[in-house]
């Protein structure tokens, strides 16, 4: 297996599921973890089984954003990776939303995903390398009723993914979306009896996670879409 070229990876929206399985294949490739999120003792456990700092950031204000890289940087060294979990999850009629919880919940999806690319890009372009990954959903390429807001923050998500691959790609810099179509199993939402593995197993998101991090820059992926093999799209 092709070694991964990077040595330091920064999680921002880091918890259980996804982010933690891709943060423990990157320990285990031998990466140093940085884990940040707003609230920071849910990481404790994960961060002191695989030897990771963790770091608390509001990933929507902008001086959040900023301290928490000048604090990464200090701990770990610049981010060779930077992957972006968050999103804000709001669901409801849209004539009864709330607008300033959709406001919330875009700046979270979007806004804070600009935020942490743009200091990303900031410490790679003199480098020329490195990796961005921003994790999708479903709800980047159609929305669903009663859920406006996460779709729309996630379609600008995937808007900025693209926008960055072609401008910081040529530069040296592997930026990639990935949308996760389908739900992802947990301990508290198994696969169904009767429909074995109709959920994402979250080890398996994150393998492909470290695949699209170790492609050669001759053929880098800009989107790649993982779903159930039962999923209809």
């Amino acid at each position: 297996m092709m070694p991964l070229p990077y040595k330091t990876a920064l999680i921002v929206g880091a918890g259980a599921g996804i982010s933690a399985s891709v943060a423990r294949q990157l320990a285990g490739a031998g990466v140093k973890v940085g884990l940040a999120a707003r609230t920071t003792a849910k990481l404790a456990p994960l961060a002191a089984d695989i030897g990771a700092a963790t770091f608390a950031v509001d990933a929507a204000d902008p001086v959040a954003v900023e301290r928490l890289f000048d604090e990464a940087d200090a701990q770990l060294g610049e981010p060779d990776v930077v992957i972006y979990n968050a999103s804000g999850r709001l669901r409801g009629p849209i004539a009864e939303l709330d607008p300033a919880q959709v406001a919330q919940a875009l700046a979270v999806s979007a806004f804070g995903g600009f935020l942490v690319v743009q200091q990303a890009a900031r410490r790679m372009i003199p480098r020329e390398s490195g990796a961005i990954l921003l994790t999708g959903a479903s709800a980047s390429v159609k929305g669903f009723a009663q859920s406006a807001p996460f779709a729309m923050g996630k379609f600008a998500l995937r808007g900025l993914a693209q926008s960055a691959a072609r401008e910081l790609g040529p530069k040296g810099i592997h930026v990639a979306h990935v949308v996760i179509d389908g739900g992802v199993r947990s301990a508290g939402r198994p696969d169904p009896a009767e429909r074995p593995d109709s959920l994402l197993d979250p080890d398996a998101i994150a393998q492909t996670y470290l695949d699209v991090l170790r492609q050669p820059r001759s053929a880098w992926s800009l989107e790649v879409e993982v779903r159930p093999w039962v999923e209809t799209f």
